[in-house]
């Protein structure tokens, strides 16, 4: 028997914003919060493989539109993970744009946390989340942090970066993202350690356990 089955149904809690905005950071000090009781799932699991493309033409997708995520796969999975099963996810390789060989197993837990720029976008995922939780950051922020992320971890040039916010970055954000926010049942600043909202989030999560209650 999982813990998720041990302890209750399983809840879902969306975690939104802008790339940059402090969605993975803000997921990892709920996790930690929470302890045993949370694991984390990424929207950026399920880009879709574009491995059957030139790499020039994969360099030149537009990364930020729904489409270029397999939005099916993810809610199968969170249903999955909803009725107390296991998951296997694919991984992406940010550098090749491509998804890797291997995959990463993903047992499930009382508390799924979910982060993604997109993940309120569609309908049908909307649904899957108990909560929601929208990261409201300053856009020059949000730049600055994506521009580091993507020249140190991700194998970018400040000039790819740079074409490719003011390309489909900042359009995206602005036709998806930010109208996504008035789904949220939470929308907290992305600036500073987030240790409030945070706390606010895990205690919430801390009662509902206890009191094994159906909604969030």
């Amino acid at each position: 028997m999982t813990k998720a089955n041990r302890q209750g149904r399983t809840r879902i809690i969306g975690i939104a914003g802008a790339s940059g905005s402090g969605k993975t950071f803000f997921a990892q000090k709920l996790c930690s919060s929470l302890s045993a009781s949370a694991v984390i799932l990424s929207q950026d699991f399920y880009y879709r493989d574009q491995n059957h493309l030139p790499i020039e033409q994969r360099a030149a997708m537009n990364f930020d539109h729904p489409d270029a995520i397999d939005f099916e796969l993810m809610q199968e999975h969170l249903r999955q993970l909803k009725s107390g099963q296991p998951i296997t996810h694919p991984l992406y390789d940010f550098a090749t744009h491509s998804r890797q060989k291997q995959s990463q197993s993903l047992a499930p837990a009382p508390i799924v946390l979910v982060d993604g720029i997109l993940i309120y976008v569609v309908e049908k995922m909307r649904r899957l989340f108990d909560y929601k939780v929208y990261i409201d950051t300053p856009a020059d922020l949000c730049f600055i942090r994506r521009l580091q992320r993507d020249v140190e971890s991700r194998g970018r040039s400040v000039e790819s970066v740079i074409s490719q916010y003011l390309d489909s970055v900042r359009p995206m954000f602005l036709k998806y993202v930010q109208p996504s926010s008035q789904y949220a049942d939470l929308i907290t600043a992305g600036v500073g350690d987030m240790d409030e909202a945070v706390e606010h989030i895990a205690k919430l999560c801390r009662t509902k356990l206890s009191s094994n209650k159906n909604r969030m």
